[in-house]
């Protein structure tokens, strides 16, 4: 197995990636900033895929719905950070400033979708198309449906975590760091890197490096998020 393979399969969950979801916030105080984006996450799981991750592992259709995963690159994530291991770079910034009074829930979530969008979802998309021998263009539509999913995680996340009109001025610097980051944008350089990560297989040494470059940008750019504001 080439280093690049290696580096896409998650640890192994066993339950449901909702189920797994729950046992998280069950471990976490309400503060935490990891267990923001989890909370956030679960709502817009259990509403809209309450069933997910529920599939067999020999069922084509369930293993290969990208979203699960994605859900299972971030809950591996989670779950080594938890034991006290070492998660991807792109999920650290959130680890030493997780109970930080200056930063504000509504951070920690967009650095949380930060870090699942700029690697997780990359990485997802090469596991499934790995597992399938298929191309990244015959995942498009289910990368769109993902992405629909996300968008519906970061609505969840303005419309519980954004502070009133009436304590957001226009120049807090929180309004700054959210209309400098963009959902949008992420999913677009998301699609783009994973297309060019599975070109790159036959590669494993640069196919690595690149991979580690991916993960560190998406680490900066979340600790950026996670600037104190207060």
């Amino acid at each position: 197995m080439t280093q690049i393979e290696q580096s896409a399969v998650p640890a192994p969950g066993g339950a449901p990636v909702i189920e797994r979801m729950r046992e998280l916030r069950s471990r976490w105080p309400s503060g935490d900033g990891v267990a923001v984006f989890n909370a956030a996450y679960l709502e817009v799981a259990e509403r809209v895929a309450p069933d997910f991750g529920r599939g067999r592992p020999d069922d084509r259709e369930a293993a290969a719905l990208l979203g699960v995963r994605c859900a299972e690159r971030y809950l591996s994530a989670a779950e080594t950070a938890t034991a006290g291991g070492r998660p991807p770079e792109c999920w650290r910034p959130l680890l030493p400033c997780r109970r930080h009074p200056g930063v504000r829930p509504l951070q920690f979530a967009l650095s949380g979708l930060q870090a699942h969008v700029g690697h997780d979802l990359v990485l997802a998309v090469v596991d499934t198309c790995r597992t399938f021998d298929c191309e990244p263009p015959d995942l498009e539509g289910e990368f769109e449906r993902v992405g629909d999913l996300l968008a519906l995680l970061e609505e969840r996340i303005h419309d519980e975590l954004m502070p009133g009109p009436e304590l957001l001025e226009i120049a807090d610097p929180l309004t700054h760091l959210v209309s400098s980051w963009s959902l949008e944008r992420a999913r677009e350089a998301a699609w783009s890197t994973a297309r060019t990560l599975w070109r790159l297989r036959g590669f494993p040494s640069l196919a690595e490096e690149f991979r580690q470059r991916t993960d560190a940008g998406a680490g900066l750019v979340g600790r950026l998020l996670l600037t104190p504001c207060r």
